[in-house]
């Protein structure tokens, strides 16, 4: 019974955000004048559909992505006023990063009901844990944290997030206000969650005031609260670029599905926030400059803007079908990973 929950769950969450990214795509296509010539959710044999006046809406059997076909979009098609190839540069942008949008959109959205129907944390220490660390090495009730090892802190996702990219520091650095005055608290000591053998990160050991709700502060919440969830994302990706920390974390479907299961076990809120993440996640990730994804195809319309002609329909779609294949085989490689080789 609860991996048939854990299979709902993920397929609920999943498909809302992959619906909502294609949506975006969807309503710049027709806002520009370009033929959607099919909406679909999922993949394979359609279950469910129903042509439109030009645009075939289909429920697709196999649960694992969707897409909004245009006309032109990978071919060139001569004097069809609607195709997408034959629109200005920057409608085609438009059309290109809408998707992304919409999931940035709909990660504030949802960030927005958690902090208006929870409480807001600060980054004020109000009271240590029983067996603190941090208290011996300089830290006090009322201190504000401000920084960590020298980077900005907001709020407490930034706070939080900050810690979890301490890999194996045994001691990190501390800027706090206390009194009006900045204060740094060198070599503060944590303790530790381990991860994997040979990964491991600090904990926080105390716990902090709650924040005044009101209108200004809820409004300055959602957006800091969305400004760490896009933060996390991009710090993740340059620590795996750089080596920091090992590709073998990457998680897949099948990693995202245990996440997303456990998040729904602790309510409805939780599950929001894991749901933000992931739209956040998407958005962001979608935008890279690689082949296939919409940043790969937003590369290709800035060549194009700069060199003032259009790079060959039949040179894109093979750079994006060869990205497309390596993408799956990626997939696949990440999903083995995740049945065989858990780490979460």
């Amino acid at each position: 019974m609860d991996i048939v929950l854990q299979i709902l769950y993920t397929v609920l969450v999943l498909g809302a955000l992959i619906f909502v990214h294609e949506l975006g795509h969807f309503i710049a296509a027709k806002a520009c004048g370009v033929r959607v010539t099919e909406f679909a959710l999922g993949m394979g044999p359609a279950i469910l559909k129903k042509q439109g006046k030009e645009t075939l809406y289909a429920l697709r059997l196999f649960p694992i992505g969707g897409y909004c076909a245009m006309t032109g979009e990978d071919e060139e098609i001569k004097d069809d006023p609607k195709a997408m190839r034959n629109k200005p540069v920057w409608m085609r942008m438009i059309i290109v990063v809408a998707g992304s949008v919409m999931n940035l959109l709909l990660g504030l959205i949802l960030v927005a009901i958690i902090v208006c129907f929870s409480n807001i944390p600060s980054t004020t220490v109000a009271q240590f844990d029983e067996n603190a660390t941090s208290v011996a090495c300089g830290l006090q009730v009322d201190d504000e944290i401000i920084a960590i090892n020298g980077n900005k802190i907001s709020d407490y996702t930034d706070m939080a997030t900050e810690l979890s990219r301490c890999y194996n520091e045994d001691t990190v650095s501390l800027t706090v206000l206390r009194d009006g005055q900045q204060i740094i608290l060198q070599n503060v000591t944590f303790p530790t969650e381990q991860i994997d053998e040979g990964l491991s990160y600090p904990m926080l050991d105390f716990l902090v005031y709650r924040a005044k709700k009101t209108p200004g502060v809820v409004l300055r919440q959602i957006f800091l609260q969305t400004g760490s969830y896009i933060t996390s994302v991009v710090n993740g990706l340059v620590d795996m670029i750089s080596g920091r920390v090992s590709l073998k974390y990457v998680s897949g479907p099948v990693g995202i599905s245990s996440v997303i299961s456990e998040a729904a076990s602790y309510g409805i809120l939780s599950l929001l926030s894991i749901g933000a993440l992931i739209s956040v996640n998407l958005g962001v990730m979608n935008m890279l400059p690689l082949p296939a994804l919409d940043g790969g195809r937003f590369l290709c319309l800035i060549i194009e803007a700069i060199l003032r002609r259009p790079i060959p329909a039949k040179v894109e779609g093979i750079i994006h079908a060869a990205g497309l294949v390596l993408l799956l085989g990626l997939m696949i490689i990440i999903a083995f990973k995740d049945i065989f080789f858990p780490i979460y």
